[in-house]
């Protein structure tokens, strides 16, 4: 794996894609820890303007008197580092930290954008990654069984991995949502998951069949080596560099799947998604009433996700295949 990820800097296309989802992980780290808003806490009037260009312009601190607001413990201790910053004054930066806080503006109901924003994307990444190992792990167990064992157990499991490619995807994301009552984002994870294995599966035992006559693989077959032994030690190897390209793949899938579910108001109930931020937008009528804070953000950071996602696979895919490699 180290060498893997070794070989994957030396592409451009991996290393942009690495730097921009490092990005947004250090802003889904790091922005709880400077803003401890809550963000289904009701914090503003509803569709709240974004007060960024406001402060740029210094509208903000253009204060006769300031208004009395009780802020939390958490809002006091910002309160008193943005005037240490320099960026509130003394005299106005009770009303500062309020404002300042809301730079994106606020929602149907009221509630930070940002720091929705900020949970939302904590979530959906949570959601892709469990939902992209759960099928990368189904789908490269199905596929090593398949392609190693060859004959009526390949002829089994091809014919099971066929069927399931031929059902819908997400007609089955649908009715499963639909049978479930109650759904965290561990349970959409799953879901999903349980749902997108068929391809791997079936590329990986593509691959273990072209490797599985291979002189080194035969030597140990030869030398008494038992199956797992010659699966993990001299397959899997070679295919690992797919491997995490199809998780990577995989990743990307389950975080646009659970968008679409979302907006079908079938994604998870008890926490922000960006899916489920989408939803919001599209049923209280963001874009008739002209709040275009309340859907572009989530929009951009979808696009963002998934564009820097599949830019780190290209780069894989550019070191690791010969044939764009020659």
């Amino acid at each position: 794996m180290g060498y893997i990820l070794r070989t994957a800097f030396k592409s451009g296309k991996f290393r942009f894609g690495f730097c921009t989802i490092s990005i947004i992980l250090l802003f889904v780290i790091f922005y709880p820890i400077f803003s401890n808003t809550d963000p289904m806490a009701m914090t503003g009037a509803m569709f709240e303007r974004p007060n960024l260009i406001r402060y740029l312009r210094g509208e903000l601190n253009r204060v006769e008197e300031v208004e009395e607001v009780e802020l939390t413990e958490a809002q006091q201790a910002q309160a008193e580092m943005l005037a240490r910053w320099g960026i509130a004054s003394d005299r106005s930066r009770e009303r500062d930290v309020v404002q300042l806080l809301r730079i994106l503006g606020t929602d149907n109901f009221g509630r930070d954008i940002v720091a929705q924003l900020a949970a939302a994307t904590r979530t959906s990444l949570l959601i892709g990654v469990l939902a992209g190992s759960i099928a990368t792990m189904i789908g490269l167990t199905m596929g090593l069984i398949s392609g190693y064992m060859g004959g009526m157990v390949d002829n089994i499991l091809s014919s099971i991995i066929n069927v399931v490619i031929v059902i819908p995807n997400f007609v089955i994301l649908i009715l499963i949502s639909i049978s479930i009552g109650t759904r965290g984002f561990v349970t959409t994870g799953f879901i999903i998951g349980i749902t997108a294995w068929p391809w791997t599966a079936r590329s990986v035992r593509a691959q273990v069949t072209s490797l599985r006559n291979r002189d080194h693989v035969n030597l140990s077959k030869l030398s008494g080596h038992s199956m797992p032994r010659i699966i993990f030690r001299d397959i899997l190897p070679y295919i690992a560099s797919y491997v995490m390209m199809a998780f990577i793949l995989q990743m990307v899938a389950g975080i646009l799947a659970e968008a679409s579910l979302s907006m079908l108001g079938l994604g998870p109930h008890n926490v922000a998604s960006l899916g489920l931020m989408m939803s919001w937008s599209m049923t209280f009528n963001a874009l008739p009433n002209g709040a275009w804070w309340a859907f572009l953000p989530v929009v951009l950071t979808i696009a963002l996700i998934t564009y820097s996602l599949n830019m780190m696979n290209s780069g894989l895919d550019q070191i690791f295949n010969p044939q764009l490699r020659s």
